[in-house]
């Protein structure tokens, strides 16, 4: 990570803002990605004055939303082919159409947290094309979205600087906590669902 910073402070600031857009929209392509650290380093070139900060967070936040209406994309134009064809062998059809009713429920809500959900912003802008939730909203949300986590990523770069291990092990710590948050949830919403079942079986019985 110390060669990639002292890369980006070797080259021209206009450079650095293009790759810290690239990153970001690759992100939401292609995960895991280490974009957020990334990003991190950025803002401690702007802490040095190297880099203006409005420039990085317009930078990193416009990769972010592009990267999201890409995979919306991909999802809304091939999300039924890609899942109802079994082109994805371990997840059952069934799984598909109940997610795709959660996202028509809830799908806005978990848009604003999106940014926030690090290892699964690729999946929830897939199903949120798959979904056909509105590209006007959506985009609009993932906006605020990208500028909330990005400018904390920013300000995060400035105030620790160049101590990227430190940065390394609270970001991956963070991530764990919200894959370990997801997979309880999951779990639950599982298990609710299975109970309701055979409830609902029980009494037909």
């Amino acid at each position: 990570m110390q060669e990639f910073f002292t890369f980006l402070n070797s080259i021209n600031p206009l450079h650095v803002y293009g790759i810290v857009l690239a990153v970001a929209l690759i992100e939401n392509l292609f995960p895991p990605s280490p974009s957020d650290i990334m990003i991190v380093a950025a803002g401690s070139l702007v802490g040095m004055g190297r880099l203006g900060f409005p420039e990085t967070l317009i930078s990193a936040t416009t990769g972010s939303v592009l990267g999201f209406i890409i995979m919306y994309k991909i999802g809304d134009w091939f999300g039924d082919h890609i899942l109802e064809q079994g082109k994805i062998k371990f997840i059952p059809i069934e799984s598909v159409h109940k997610v795709e009713r959660w996202f028509v429920k809830y799908g806005y809500a978990i848009i604003v947290i999106n940014r926030f959900l690090t290892g699964t912003r690729a999946v929830v802008s897939f199903f949120a094309g798959m979904s056909e939730l509105k590209l006007l909203p959506t985009t609009g949300l993932c906006f605020v979205s990208a500028l909330l986590w990005n400018t904390i990523l920013i300000l995060i770069g400035v105030f620790v600087g160049q101590n990227f291990d430190l940065i390394g092990y609270y970001l991956d710590t963070y991530s764990q906590i919200v894959t370990i948050a997801v997979i309880v949830i999951v779990v639950l919403l599982v298990v609710r669902y299975l109970m309701t079942r055979r409830k609902k079986a029980q009494s037909i019985s």
